[in-house]
């Protein structure tokens, strides 16, 4: 490696794995490292899923010592570090900053909590705040808490969030910033920092909410504990950056007002930005702080997409795994090749997993797969499958940006689509088809580590603003535009999906199957 230059490493926490990826100063990963996880769950409350932080804190200091060794590099010089994870996860601590608590994102345990905040009449109040419906926000979970753990609550100092809690094992410093905190529901999205009506009229914990730092920041350096975790040099400059989904939006250079973008991953962000705080009148969507300060997201949350092709990848596609093994070929890849066989419509196949999202009565279907010919399993078989749990996603797409287009009135010419899912070409080009606008893929699809890369560029320095970073680090790799003739064939079937949804969704109403996941309150 070329003496002197500067690295800038960053640690992606989410759903299903937790990488650290090592960027040089012209953008480019140089190295990176991954391992997988899942959600915890606690087996005496339903519906809950514990982030392990002991576990995930061995799992990342791995993934940094691997990204080092296989880059080659010396660790000083790297020049600073950030995290960005998963949103709505807090993790508490007590009074000499030991972690007493920590849930991920979906947690739903605080199911009586939610109801009890709804009668109270808190909901709306919360939501016309903070910008999120009870669901999996921390209000509830407080409550929950409070009556389950009073230990923990009453030996609790301070919250922040996980990627806060990252930043915190590097740095010894707890803090927040906008795009994290506003995941926890306290946040006033106007002022952009933690909400004293909303702590005080929904009876939260007062004094242990940690400063707020925007995005882009440098807030410390690394412990010499931290480094000789992690292999990272002492001193390193520690950076806020935030968010995934926000992260995304910066690394694929949506920081004007008005940009719509697709963010693909384990789970899919179909989002606005904004440049005022825009409400769902009805309550569907929620609101966030975006990283540019006096900018906002608004967003629908499409549930488990990226985990519904690794099913499909584990439990049909052994075949393509054993020659991905063999080749060195991605297994996705391989099963795109199989799904591009089949028309749109996937041959009359149904997948149902993820609803459109509606925060006051979320609910996910048990999760199928339907209408199978049984006389014709070449078209209805295993390549069908594979594309109709594409297009199961790219409709959630379409809900979700229907509902953004009513309540922003900004209408939608085109999409950004980022993340895991922009790989490849079938993917992007089902969302051009099924959305009927062009589709512009960066040349980085895994936005949310390069929107943190950024971050650290701007907060050394090198750039003034926002705009200044983006236009000079984003380049686009091609633009997908609709097919027509599929284009009307999407609409059709858009409409029979959501038929199709709301009779699985009956089902598990009904108590016939469970949800594959039901929010809390609902």
């Amino acid at each position: 490696m070329e003496e002197g230059k500067k690295y800038f490493m960053v640690i992606d926490i989410g759903t299903g794995s937790g990488r650290s990826v090592l960027f040089n100063s012209e953008g480019i990963i140089v190295a990176s490292s991954q391992q997988e996880w899942l959600p915890v769950a606690d087996p005496r409350y339903p519906g809950s899923q514990d982030f392990d932080t002991e576990t995930a804190r061995r799992v990342l200091a791995s993934t940094i010592k691997d990204a080092i060794s296989k880059s080659g590099i010396d660790a000083g010089n790297i020049a600073a570090v950030t995290a960005t994870s998963m949103r709505e996860g807090m993790v508490l601590y007590d009074k000499d900053k030991n972690v007493i608590w920590a849930c991920s994102n979906v947690d739903a345990r605080a199911d009586e909590e939610a109801v009890e905040m709804l009668q109270a009449g808190l909901a709306r109040d919360i939501y016309d705040e903070g910008g999120d419906w009870l669901n999996i926000i921390s209000p509830a979970r407080f409550w929950w808490i409070r009556k389950n753990e009073p230990e923990v609550y009453s030996n609790a100092r301070y919250v922040n969030m996980i990627s806060d809690w990252y930043l915190f094992i590097l740095s010894g410093l707890i803090v927040t910033d906008p795009t994290i905190g506003s995941s926890s529901g306290i946040f006033n999205l106007k002022s952009r920092t933690w909400s004293e009506n909303i702590i005080s009229n929904a009876d939260l914990p007062k004094d242990i909410y940690p400063p707020v730092i925007e995005s882009g920041h440098v807030i410390g350096e690394l412990t010499v504990s931290a480094a000789e975790e992690t292999g990272l040099a002492p001193g390193t400059k520690i950076v806020t950056s935030g968010a995934d989904t926000q992260m995304a939006l910066v690394g694929a250079g949506a920081v004007t007002p008005g940009t719509y973008t697709v963010c693909g991953g384990t789970f899919w962000q179909t989002a606005l930005t904004t440049d005022y705080a825009l409400y769902d009148p009805e309550y569907r969507l929620r609101t966030l702080c975006h990283a540019v300060p006096q900018q906002w997201m608004t967003e629908g949350i499409g549930f488990y997409h990226g985990f519904a092709m690794r099913w499909v990848r584990d439990a049909f596609c052994q075949e393509e795994k054993e020659e991905a093994r063999k080749t060195g070929k991605s297994a996705y890849s391989l099963m795109e090749s199989l799904a591009s066989g089949i028309p749109a419509g996937s041959n009359g196949v149904y997948a149902t997993f993820s609803n459109i999202m509606n925060s006051k009565k979320w609910i996910h279907s048990p999760p199928a797969l339907v209408g199978f010919d049984l006389l014709d399993p070449d078209a209805t078989g295993k390549a069908a499958v594979v594309r109709a749990v594409m297009e199961s996603a790219a409709y959630v797409t379409r809900g979700h940006l229907e509902i953004l287009q009513e309540i922003s009135k900004i209408s939608c010419d085109k999409i950004i689509m980022v993340g895991g899912a922009s790989n490849g070409n079938l993917w992007p080009q089902i969302i051009a088809d099924t959305t009927g606008v062009p589709v512009m893929l960066p040349e980085v699809k895994e936005t949310t580590a390069f929107g943190s890369y950024i971050c650290c560029r701007k907060a050394l320095g090198d750039y003034s603003t926002w705009s200044e970073a983006t236009e000079d680090s984003v380049l686009w790799e091609r633009t997908v535009e609709p097919d027509k003739k599929n284009v009307e064939l999407y609409n059709q079937a858009f409409d029979k999906w959501k038929s199709v949804y709301q009779y699985m969704v009956k089902i598990s109403e009904d108590n016939v199957l469970p949800a594959l996941w039901k929010a809390p309150g609902v």
